[in-house]
């Protein structure tokens, strides 16, 4: 197991140790392949990639991003839509080239379809380099909910109901949240060459634990990131408190 983890005091430390990461990883390879996460928890990351980019300390024109995520039935439109979200928060922001930054497609008309062009677009450049996840209070990575099988590639899900509920509190009201995802599957996230957890908060303290310490089991999906030759784990004090 080669998990390196980094506990940063102040929320500006931990940015700034998932930015320094992330910009490493473009300066060693200015065309690399990268799995990026939505959510709270990247929000001050994608900011500070912004400013470094429009201050000229990192440049993105060759990078070729990829999102774990989107849900099934949103347009790209949507401000509730993961595309929207990436658009907005980082994408419109930097000086990638928008052809080379992919979501899954949540309104194609044939979903199973979607999942394999998608899976085939990344394995057809040998998969991530790098990649960087957020976990959610049951250890979920992308929308692989316990139980998914390790073997899994990119698939539609129906989301279970702590993850509706977690989520839905963004949607003007319950019933307007998907009940389905597109999520790269936990084979697929595996495959990349280096992977960066990113955790903050008290509540994840319990789930890091059992990801990091734990026995390796799809029941805890960030468990399997144990097996993995290239891990960072960049966590806040109160996130690593158990550790």
């Amino acid at each position: 197991m080669a998990v390196k983890t980094v506990v940063c005091e102040t929320l500006e430390k931990w940015t700034n140790a998932v930015a320094d990461e992330i910009q490493k990883a473009v300066e060693e390879k200015p065309d690399l392949t990268m799995i990026l996460a939505t959510g709270s928890t990247p929000e001050p990351v994608y900011d500070e990639l912004v400013k470094r980019c429009k201050e000229g300390k990192v440049s993105f024109r060759d990078l070729h991003s990829y999102n774990l995520d989107e849900y099934v039935g949103l347009p790209a439109s949507d401000v509730n839509s993961y595309r929207y979200y990436m658009e907005n928060r980082l994408f419109r922001h930097i000086d990638a080239d928008p052809k080379n930054l992919h979501l899954p497609n949540g309104m194609a008309a044939d979903m199973e379809q979607e999942s394999r062009d998608y899976e085939n677009a990344l394995a057809a450049r040998g998969y991530a380099d790098f990649a960087i996840l957020g976990m959610g209070m049951n250890g979920h990575i992308g929308f692989n909910e316990p139980g998914t099988s390790a073997d899994q590639k990119t698939h539609v899900v129906e989301l279970t109901q702590s993850t509706i509920d977690a989520n839905s509190v963004n949607f003007n009201s319950p019933e307007e949240m998907p009940h389905k995802a597109i999520t790269m599957g936990l084979y697929t996230i595996l495959q990349s060459k280096t992977i960066l957890l990113m955790v903050r908060g008290a509540k994840k303290a319990g789930i890091l634990k059992a990801a990091l310490t734990g026995p390796m089991t799809e029941q805890v999906p960030a468990s399997l990131l144990q097996k993995h030759p290239d891990v960072i784990v960049v966590a806040d004090a109160e996130a690593a408190a158990l550790l």
